[in-house]
C-alpha cells in the first residue's frame, strides 16, 4: 500500500466514509453530470489520481464531487481544493444536515469484514458527542418539495407503523427477519435523499431513520459486528439531530457508550455519557444514561462517583411519568436498575450487596425479556465465581447459555464463553463439565 493511501487524502476519507469504492464513486459522478444532461469522463483511474497523485479536479468536476458527497454547492471553492472538503475524524462523519443521508449510506454500505468487526476509535466518538452537545439541530430545508410525486402523510404513517411493528417483535423473532430491517431503513433513506416531502414530514422521516438505525445497530452489536453497529448508531445520531430529538440523540450516544463499556473501554464510555447527559431532558432517559455512566465509573474504580450516579439513576426513574417515556427506553425498569447496580458493586468488590441486588432484579424482570434475562444470569454466574461458588455459577451460566441459543442471542453466548477459563479450574464441581462441554 502506498504511503499516500495509508494517510488518506480528504477526498478518499470522505469517499470511504460514505461507503463508495472508486468505481462506485466514478459512477456517481457520471450520474451527477447526467442530471445536467452532460457527460463526465471520470473513471476509477481518475479518482485515484485525485486521491493519490495530487491531481486537482476541474471546477465542474468539483461541483459533481460535492453533490455525490452531500456537500452544499455553496461550500465548493475550486481555488482551495481540497480544503473545502469537510474533515472526517477517523471514520466519523461530522454532524450537519447535509451529512444525514451520507451517514446512513455509510452504515448501509458497510460490508468489509474488518470494518464490521473494528469499532471506531473512542477519541473520535467523544469528539462527536461533544459536537452534538454544543450544536443546535440544523434546520430542515424549507420550501416546496422537489419536482415529482411528493411523499404524503399516508406513506409516512405506513412507514412509521411498519417500523413500530418490527420493533415490537421479540428478540427470538427478530433473528429470522434481520434483512427486513435493513431494507426498511434503506427505503426510508432513499425517501429522505429525494426530498419530495414537506418539512414536517421530513422531520418524521428523520426521526424514523434514527429509530430504525438504532434497532439495526443493536442487531449488528448482538452479532459482534462492532464497526457496523457504531456506524448505524452514528447515522441515527445524525438523523435524530436533524429531527430535533434531543433524547433520541442522547440514546444513540448512550448506546455507543454501552458498546465501549462492553469492549472494556470505560474511559470512552464515561466521556461520551458525560456529554450526552448535558442535553438529555426526560427523567427516564437521564436515569438510563446515569446507570450506564455508573457502570463505566465502577469499571474505573471510582466508588464515590459510581454511588452518586446510581443514586441519581434511581431518583430519576422514580420521578419519570410512565405515560410519556420515550419508546427507546420504555423497557427501563427497577429490574434493570437493581441488576446493573449489582454489577457495579461487583466491580467495586461489594459482593454480598451485589448478589442481593442481582437476585432482586432477576425476580422483577418480566418473562418477555429473555435476552436481558440471559445477560443477567451471566452476570450472576460471574459474581458467584468471584465468591468461589462454582456449582451455583455453573447452573446460572448453563441456563443463560441455553436461553441464548434458543432465542439467537450471540452476545449472551459470548458472555458465558468468556467465563469458561475460570470454570476450567473447577472441573470436578457439579455442573461444570456439562457447561464446559456446551460452550466448547
Amino acid at each position: 500500500m502506498d504511503e499516500d493511501e495509508r494517510t488518506p487524502h480528504p477526498l478518499a476519507a470522505l469517499r470511504i466514509a460514505r461507503g463508495f469504492t472508486r468505481v462506485e464513486f466514478a459512477e456517481a459522478v457520471h450520474v451527477a453530470a447526467g442530471r445536467r444532461e452532460l457527460r463526465s469522463g471520470v473513471d476509477k483511474a481518475r479518482v485515484r489520481k485525485w486521491e493519490v497523485n495530487g491531481v486537482r479536479p476541474d471546477a465542474v468536476s468539483q461541483t459533481y464531487i460535492a453533490e455525490v458527497l452531500g456537500i452544499p454547492a455553496d461550500d465548493v471553492d475550486p481555488a482551495v481544493w481540497p480544503a473545502w472538503l469537510p474533515h472526517v475524524d477517523r471514520g466519523v462523519v461530522p454532524l450537519g444536515y447535509a451529512n444525514t443521508v451520507p451517514a446512513l449510506r455509510e452504515a448501509l454500505h458497510t460490508v468489509d469484514r474488518r470494518t464490521l468487526l473494528s469499532a471506531i476509535p473512542g477519541s473520535a466518538l467523544v469528539v462527536l458527542a461533544g459536537s452534538w452537545a454544543v450544536s443546535d439541530p440544523a434546520a430542515l430545508a424549507a420550501g416546496p418539495p422537489r419536482l415529482g410525486a411528493a411523499v404524503g402523510e399516508d406513506i409516512v404513517a405506513l412507514l412509521e407503523d411498519t417500523s413500530a411493528r418490527l420493533n415490537a417483535l421479540a428478540t427470538e423473532q427478530r433473528q429470522h427477519i434481520a434483512p427486513l430491517y435493513d431494507a426498511h431503513l434503506a427505503h426510508v433513506t432513499d425517501l429522505i435523499d429525494e426530498q419530495r416531502y414537506s418539512p414536517p414530514l421530513g422531520v418524521r422521516l428523520h426521526k424514523l431513520a434514527a429509530s430504525l438505525s438504532q434497532t439495526v445497530a443493536w442487531i449488528r452489536f448482538d452479532h459482534g459486528q462492532h464497526g457496523a453497529a457504531s456506524r448505524y448508531w452514528i447515522a441515527g445520531l445524525h438523523n435524530a439531530h436533524a429531527g430535533d430529538d434531543r433524547d433520541m440523540g442522547a440514546a444513540l450516544l448512550s448506546d455507543l457508550a454501552y458498546q465501549a463499556s462492553w469492549r472494556d473501554d470505560p474511559t470512552t464510555a464515561a466521556g461520551i455519557l458525560t456529554k450526552a447527559l448535558s442535553r438529555t431532558t426526560h427523567p427516564a432517559a437521564s436515569s438510563l444514561l446515569h446507570l450506564r455512566l455508573a457502570r463505566a465509573q465502577a469499571a474505573l474504580g471510582e466508588r464515590r462517583a459510581t454511588l452518586h450516579s446510581l443514586h441519581t439513576a434511581e431518583r430519576l426513574l422514580a420521578a419519570a411519568d410512565a405515560g410519556d417515556i420515550p419508546a427507546w427506553c420504555s423497557w427501563m425498569s427497577p429490574a434493570d436498575l437493581a441488576v446493573d447496580s449489582g454489577r457495579c458493586l461487583l466491580d467495586l468488590g461489594d459482593t454480598t450487596q451485589a448478589h442481593r441486588l442481582i437476585a432482586e432484579g432477576q425476580a422483577l424482570l418480566p418473562a418477555s425479556r429473555d435476552k436481558t434475562r440471559g445477560i443477567f444470569l451471566a452476570y450472576r454466574a460471574q459474581g458467584r465465581l468471584s465468591q468461589r461458588e462454582p456449582e451455583a455459577a455453573a447452573a446460572d451460566a448453563l441456563e443463560a447459555f441455553r436461553l441464548a441459543e434458543q432465542i439467537g442471542a450471540p452476545r449472551c453466548l459470548q458472555l458465558v464463553r468468556d467465563l469458561a477459563p475460570v470454570f476450567a479450574a473447577y472441573q470436578t464441581a457439579e455442573g461444570v463439565p456439562e457447561l464446559l462441554h456446551a460452550v466448547a
